[in-house]
């Protein structure tokens, strides 16, 4: 699917890598969303509570990709998801109390157990 340019009137393919990378509106050639400064997407990340056996996700909004990537990590070394329950013993956890971002949702079944009980 073809596109044309709102702002330089040339014709790309929003499905490069190049423009998912870059991001910007559909309507926008990679050129322009990096020349123009564009770039309006919100930064989302889901994350994943292991409250008991039922899982639940928390999808939350960051105002850039940095404070996202930020929060990934130190949510991914806290949790124990790369590190296995190494990071219940340490004493060496990331402090993630100042980290801005919005919750937009959650589903699942949080606080509860495979039952559905506390």
């Amino acid at each position: 699917m073809i596109r044309e340019c709102k702002h330089c009137g040339i014709e790309f393919n929003p499905g490069t890598p190049l423009k998912r990378q870059v991001g910007g509106l559909i309507n926008e050639c990679p050129d322009c969303v990096e020349e123009l400064g564009t770039e309006t997407a919100v930064a989302y990340a889901g994350v994943a509570a292991g409250d008991g056996k039922g899982v639940g996700v928390t999808v939350l909004a960051f105002n850039s990709e940095k404070d996202r990537s930020a929060y990934v990590k130190a949510w991914r070394s806290n949790s124990g998801q790369n590190v296995g329950k190494s990071c219940q013993l340490s004493g060496s956890n990331t402090y993630m109390g100042s980290m801005k971002f919005r919750k937009i949702g959650e589903s699942g079944s949080i606080g509860t157990n495979h039952k559905g009980r506390m």
